[in-house]
């Protein structure tokens, strides 16, 4: 990558006892990140963050999306790594172009409203504790989250990827009612669950790697069925993901999973809505009717209102 402005600086390092105000986009990032603003130059830098810092990148985000569209700016475009303990609502809405590395732990609301960028999570280099068995993220993580990437070295808390309507996600383990009123988007935990797993989840799929065989006790399943990862387009997708989760997290569980790949696919289960799972099934079979694709979504709809009173006795 050619060099930034030099108000920038290739990993611009900040001393630890930098006085850090509130408000970090407008006092720093907006500095920073003026090269990718003004000319959507590459920009990386490395900053403390304390967890009074609130929604980080947000106000950063918001200007990419007003100066560049809502296609944002080219993946990676704008690198920023962070260490230290992050505020409420980390990388909140940011669009796509954004990249925001956390090497620490996140308070609630982290990519909160997620819009096409990417957020990395993971312990201190040098931390000796089992990333996979620690809290690293708070509650509500990614609600409402619509595009993007994220990828969590450790354990979330509870509400994990509520309304996620897009998010692609891994994280080792969450705590109570993740997935909750999901309605696209994909989910990768690797670990344990907490109760009421897809209450209410109407759309997008989740795998959860369940080594102890309780996940279904755990899974919420009024509106999911659950399957075994046997499909090669979702085995395609979870390997996938998880090499990007350890590329990027250096996860000693994600690299694990995949030196056993082969005996612990049979222990992955796939959440699945049903209703969405027979309007996807209807849609595979309208093609050949040579419908539009506004005319061949109703008619999936259609035929997904017959099965399901198909299914209901009526």
């Amino acid at each position: 990558r050619p060099p930034v402005a030099a108000d920038v600086g290739r990993f611009r390092q900040i001393p630890q006892n930098h006085r850090l105000a509130e408000s970090l986009d407008h006092t720093e990032l907006m500095v920073l990140c003026r090269p990718a603003l003004e000319s959507a130059d590459p920009v990386e830098a490395t900053l403390p963050i304390r967890n009074r810092n609130r929604a980080v990148g947000t106000a950063v985000g918001s200007e990419v999306t007003r100066r560049h569209g809502a296609q944002g700016l080219l993946e990676d475009t704008i690198e920023l790594h962070f260490k230290g303990s992050a505020g409420q609502s980390f990388g909140a809405f940011i669009p796509p172009g954004m990249t925001m590395t956390l090497e620490g732990d996140s308070n609630d609301y982290i990519g909160k409203g997620l819009s096409g960028g990417k957020i990395i999570v993971y312990p201190p280099v040098g931390s000796r504790f089992l990333a996979e068995q620690n809290v690293i993220i708070g509650n509500v993580a990614f609600y409402g989250a619509t595009a993007g990437e994220a990828y969590i070295r450790g354990m979330a808390g509870e509400r994990f990827c509520v309304r996620n309507s897009g998010v692609q996600a891994v994280v080792e383990a969450v705590g109570d009612h993740a997935c909750e009123y999901m309605t696209a988007g994909c989910v990768v935990v690797l670990g344990p669950t907490g109760r009421n797993f897809a209450a209410g989840m109407s759309g997008g799929t989740a795998f959860v790697l369940d080594q102890t065989g309780d996940f279904a006790s755990h899974c919420n399943q009024a509106m999911v069925e659950l399957f075994p990862l046997e499909d090669q387009e979702d085995l395609r997708i979870v390997s996938r993901m998880l090499e990007k989760h350890v590329s990027y997290t250096n996860s000693a569980l994600g690299r694990r999973v995949l030196a056993s790949w082969e005996s612990l696919v049979p222990k992955f289960v796939k959440i699945y809505p049903t209703d969405y799972r027979r309007i996807i099934e209807a849609q595979n079979r309208m093609p050949e009717k040579g419908l539009p694709e506004e005319e061949l979504i109703m008619a999936a709809f259609q035929q997904n209102t017959v099965d399901a009173a198909r299914v209901d006795g009526q």
